[in-house]
């Protein structure tokens, strides 16, 4: 199974969020500031080498914390 994420809401998503393509694990690749973005939605596909291929997938909101005031 293979996994990748798509459909970033902002897209600036896509600069400070990864998916390891083989575990699906997320992961932050940069740093996250409230003021600037506090929502960030995106989807996760997994999907097999099967013959067809299937695959399936979530969606993910991920809410960034105010925790420096």
């Amino acid at each position: 199974i293979t996994y990748t994420a798509t459909n970033f809401i902002p897209l600036s998503g896509r600069d400070v969020i990864s998916v390891n393509p083989k575990t699906g694990e997320v992961h932050l690749t940069g740093a996250l500031d409230y003021e600037e973005v506090s929502v960030f939605d995106f989807r996760i596909e997994a999907r097999d080498r099967g013959t067809p291929p299937l695959s399936g997938h979530c969606s993910v909101e991920l809410q960034v914390l105010d925790v420096n005031d």
